[in-house]
């Protein structure tokens, strides 16, 4: 297994044409259908947010962190425990907190503000500790993945299968990137019985955001 640093490497040296050729051949279009921003079987919706992406979007909502992100659920058990990383915050239904829908047309409130995983969905770059969803294999390398959405198979033009792709490697560095901070800020917190504690490329904090005032 390579290490972060290599894996970072890797992400760093993606011919964003060979991204965009493996998105242009499937084809994509957004029918604002909803399903990668709503709860599904009773899942809620999960999506990895990076902690600059949440402070963007509360500098544009004005909301407050908890309102933005919430701990990702994977570790924790009845809502406590300790995990890594955030993921968007969802509604009362499991949905995205940031959609919406009129007559069965999907929209994202915060659509220009968008987390990489948003900007990029359906596709993703199979690295090592890149984000969900993996998919199915879109190219003869196997490097771009793309996860079930009706969007795909549908006519994409050259300028957006590359805007797409530049955007797609982006999110592919920042993933390392973070995983590798993570790594290098980790330090056990010790908590309370109860509490919650997330662990991310800045330390580790409390639901709200803040950081998390070890125990003894």
């Amino acid at each position: 297994m390579q290490s972060l640093e290599a894996e970072l490497e890797r992400a760093k040296a993606l011919d964003a044409s060979d991204l965009a050729d493996a998105i242009e051949d499937i084809g994509f279009e957004c029918t604002r259908c909803g399903a990668c921003c709503k709860s599904e079987a009773d899942d809620p919706h999960t999506a990895t947010v990076f902690p600059d992406e949440v402070r963007e979007l509360q500098a544009e909502t004005g909301y407050d962190f908890r309102d933005v992100a919430r701990p990702m659920p994977y570790g924790l058990t009845d809502g406590t425990g300790q995990t890594f990383e955030w993921a968007l915050q969802t509604d009362d239904c499991g949905d995205c907190r940031f959609y919406e829908e009129d007559d069965g047309v999907g929209a994202c409130s915060v659509h220009p503000d968008r987390p990489l995983i948003c900007q990029t969905y359906p596709f993703s770059v199979a690295l090592g500790s890149t984000s969900q969803p993996m998919g199915e294999a879109v190219d003869e390398s196997g490097v771009v993945r793309a996860h079930e959405c009706e969007g795909l198979g549908r006519d994409i033009d050259r300028e957006h299968a590359e805007d797409l792709a530049e955007t797609l490697k982006t999110r592919a560095v920042r993933e390392l990137e973070e995983a590798i901070g993570v790594r290098d800020n980790y330090e056990y917190a010790n908590p309370e019985e109860g509490d919650v504690v997330v662990y991310d490329s800045e330390g580790a904090k409390s639901p709200d955001g803040t950081e998390y005032e070890t125990g003894g």
